[in-house]
């Protein structure tokens, strides 16, 4: 499911002629050099981008989170087999990995293109339902007053512009009304939100969530669906302001610990310690199986055995569905705060990100699904409908 509109890859960037670097060292830390932000410039690109989105440490600024403790278990069940074709399904749906837990078992577990147990994959928009459920832990810690709270409450510095008068709540379920487009046209004449990119996520020359001060509003608050990674942004802001953590720490303390994941996690940032920010709208990196450790503890109803990590009441809320319009990314049916609703099934839902990167909870056969690909950016429009039936004959299986 491709939920940013991308029209050119950045392998096919026409990028500007860069400047030198000075040969006297700088006051503060320099930016990234030339290669790196040429290499940056080619995450996206069709003909790598199953090596790309994994190990992005190396590309990008990062943030540690790290694990702690004893580890959820997640032992291997046995007499499951996966429906038929999956070989041939995993390869025209451009899949690096697949696991699936039913009943808290893993019953299925595949790597692909050289990745293993090991790899940290991206996991693009997924990062918008893990940032919702770090905004339901600081409601109930009472570090957010209220989802009905202005955003301005705790981001003042947002006063005046598009997101004046827009709650929390408006802005967890892409209801913001800001004006903004999930385009990102590369080239000679970039969008506003590839610029965006350009310039926060692959120069760090800005910060990503700057851009909300001077934002223009579109629609009435509340009213307009519209799909906005600028939206999730203010979310890790307010965050950060509310809670007075780092995302990155405010994830390992109240999230990642507690759900006894196996290996460190981290955020992808918009530039080094210091003066950079979590991309809290796209950004997480984890191993496969801490996707599917993500995928039971919303199915669990934010249970890790006896211990409630996050709020069974929040969970209900993020997860009942709006209608959305039809012509939705991916022909989803419904968002709830940050999650999908991707197929008809009863009570089921997914984090979704870019280009395939999926957690589909089905609580009606106790299974988690998640799926990590590398779909191009003119993803062909048969793969997300090949990819939720194949879920369904997964589900189905016995």
């Amino acid at each position: 499911m491709r939920l940013m509109k991308i029209v050119a890859p950045l392998a096919l960037l026409a990028a500007p002629t860069l400047p030198a670097i000075a040969q006297s060292a700088p006051a503060v830390a320099a930016g990234p050099s030339p290669a790196v932000i040429a290499m940056r410039r080619q995450w996206l690109n069709p003909e790598i981008n199953s090596f790309t989105f994994r190990d992005n440490a190396r590309m990008f600024e990062t943030r540690e989170v790290k694990r702690r403790g004893a580890v959820w278990q997640l032992p291997h069940a046995t007499g499951f087999t996966m429906p038929n074709g999956y070989d041939a399904w995993a390869e025209r749906t451009y899949t690096n990995a697949v696991l699936v837990i039913r009943d808290g078992k893993i019953l299925f577990e595949d790597y692909r293109n050289r990745s293993d147990a090991g790899t940290r994959f991206i996991s693009f928009s997924m990062a918008k339902s893990i940032t919702a459920l770090l905004m339901g832990i600081a409601v109930e810690k009472g570090m957010i007053k209220s989802i009905d709270d202005p955003v301005t409450a705790y981001l003042p510095e947002l006063k005046g512009g598009g997101y004046e008068g827009v709650t929390l709540r408006h802005i967890l379920q892409m209801r913001s009304g800001v004006d903004y487009e999930e385009r990102y046209d590369f080239g000679a004449n970039p969008s506003p939100a590839a610029v965006n990119h350009e310039n926060a996520i692959v120069q760090n020359k800005v910060r990503f969530a700057d851009s909300a001060r001077t934002i223009g509003h579109k629609w009435e608050q509340g009213t307009h669906f519209n799909y906005a990674t600028i939206d999730t942004a203010v979310l890790g802001w307010t965050l950060e302001r509310a809670t007075g953590q780092k995302l990155a720490a405010f994830t390992q303390a109240n999230l990642w610990v507690p759900a006894g994941m196996e290996a460190d996690g981290y955020w992808l940032a918009d530039g080094p310690e210091g003066v950079g920010r979590e991309l809290s709208g796209m950004g997480y990196n984890a191993v496969l199986r801490d996707f599917g450790r993500l995928g039971l503890l919303m199915l669990n109803n934010g249970k890790r055995g006896n211990r409630q990590i996050v709020p069974a009441s929040w969970l209900a809320q993020a997860t009942t569905m709006l209608p959305i319009p039809v012509d939705s990314p991916g022909g989803s049916r419904g968002y709830g705060f940050q999650f999908w609703q991707v197929d008809g099934e009863p009570g089921a839902y997914a984090a979704v990100g870019l280009a395939g990167q999926m957690i589909y909870v089905h609580p009606a056969t106790k299974t988690v699904i998640v799926k990590l690909s590398y779909h191009p950016p003119a993803v062909p429009a048969s793969v997300t409908a090949d990819t939720i039936r194949y879920f369904k004959a997964i589900t189905d299986q016995r």
